[in-house]
């Protein structure tokens, strides 16, 4: 068994492999059939151990889905350096399945598999903040959209329009995340898929499509 973390790097360390350890096996065997021994003894060390990091298995799942999101958020932020909103809110459409398809088993957690709701009180992140918030991110963007004046005038809702280019997005990465090895569809590569799906709802969301 490793010894005992002494520094609070080493601490971190820890931390991110128990972390990195339970999210695997989340994925593998979901998160009720997952025991906090078997986190301790996939990563080396003592229940005990993890448990001086984490009260419990939900609090894990909490961490995991705290640091995941994080990342998220961080990696979209340089989108708000693009000056047309319309380019802007594809580009977001872009760097979300970017992540998603690189980072598949955070995104099986994260979106696509069961668990505990995201509860702002019990979270380190802090909510409408968009280093921090892929969300409100997303939200943000779309209204500089609106703002511009550029979506249908029927289109008033800033939460609709957002949830549904979500949706979008997340249809084609689940589906590729889930069924790519699928023999019984002959996928398309998924770039175009990607595009026509971004394609299509600029279309129909627009005032003048481009």
């Amino acid at each position: 068994m490793p010894p005992k973390p002494k520094t609070e790097a080493e601490r971190q360390q820890l931390r991110t492999l128990i972390i990195d350890a339970a999210r695997e096996l989340f994925v593998a065997r979901g998160v009720e059939a997952v025991t906090m021994r078997e986190i301790a003894k996939r990563i080396g060390y003592s229940a005990t151990s993890i448990y001086l990091h984490f009260a419990d298995k939900e609090a894990v799942l909490r961490a995991i889905l705290d640091v995941d999101m994080l990342a998220l958020a961080t990696s979209l932020n340089t989108i708000l350096e693009i000056e047309d909103p319309v380019e802007r809110m594809q580009a977001l459409g872009y760097g979300y399945a970017e992540f998603a398809l690189s980072f598949p088993n955070h995104y099986r957690l994260m979106f696509m598999a069961e668990r505990i709701p995201c509860d702002p009180e019990k979270s380190s992140l802090q909510k409408n903040n968009a280093e921090q918030d892929a969300y409100f991110l997303l939200k943000t963007v779309v209204n500089d959209v609106y703002l511009a004046g550029r979506f249908k005038a029927e289109l008033q809702d800033v939460d609709l329009i957002a949830q549904i280019i979500w949706a979008g997005v997340h249809g084609v990465c689940s589906l590729e995340i889930n069924m790519a090895c699928d023999k019984w569809v002959n996928w398309a590569d998924i770039s175009a898929r990607l595009q026509l799906m971004q394609t299509v709802l600029i279309r129909g969301l627009l005032r003048e499509p481009t």
